[in-house]
């Protein structure tokens, strides 16, 4: 029994340091994926599922302990609806994440970190009986007589996994917004994001 138990504890080692990258390694990764983005505090508001682009860059500090940041093109929002008219807030962001990253088995990896976001478009899209309109979303607050400005900078707290094998990296986060999207408004970012990306040492 003694033997099938260190036997056993022995693989579970080799599985675990399996696909771990050597201290100093550092890693390109091209990534493309998907958000499913919405608001929160608002009981109104459906998904918006829009791309995220970009690249992240990672540094493995030791044989299980890695950090990383990126430059992510990241469409978010929401959908509603109000009567016959369907409204889309498509708010883009350049994000730059920034992780930490513990790989606790054999390519699986938990990670946490900040992730401050710049504004870059902002606009809704409303559609009737099959006529589409698009504006400025912070013009519109002004028209509706609602001062109010689109905070620029955003800051939410990205937690998630991912796995890689064969250089090949899924990951899924879930992006917590920290930051008000409007001051006088309690709304916040609430993005759940899938990408795909590809590791290139460095």
């Amino acid at each position: 029994m003694k033997k099938i138990i260190l036997s056993a504890c022995v693989m579970f080692i080799t599985i675990a340091a399996y696909g771990q990258r050597d201290k100093g390694t550092v890693t390109l990764q091209p990534k493309v994926g998907l958000n499913m983005a919405t608001l929160t505090n608002d009981n109104d508001a459906d998904s918006r599922f829009a791309p995220v682009v970009g690249a992240e860059v990672e540094v493995q500090a030791t044989d299980m302990v890695s950090f990383s940041g990126g430059l992510l093109y990241s469409m978010q929002g929401a959908k509603g609806k109000i009567g016959n008219v369907d409204g889309t807030v498509k708010l883009d962001y350049i994000n730059v994440p920034i992780h930490a990253n513990v790989y606790v088995a054999h390519g699986f990896a938990v990670k946490l970190g900040v992730q401050p976001g710049f504004l870059i478009n902002n606009k809704v899209k409303v559609s009737q009986n099959g006529v589409n309109a698009e504006v400025d979303l912070e013009k519109s607050l002004k028209a509706a007589g609602i001062d109010a400005k689109l905070n620029k900078v955003d800051i939410s707290i990205p937690v998630g996994v991912s796995y890689e094998f064969s250089n090949i990296n899924i990951d899924a986060r879930y992006n917590w917004g920290v930051t008000k999207i409007i001051d006088e408004d309690s709304s916040k970012n609430s993005v759940f994001q899938i990408t795909v990306g590809y590791k290139f040492a460095l």
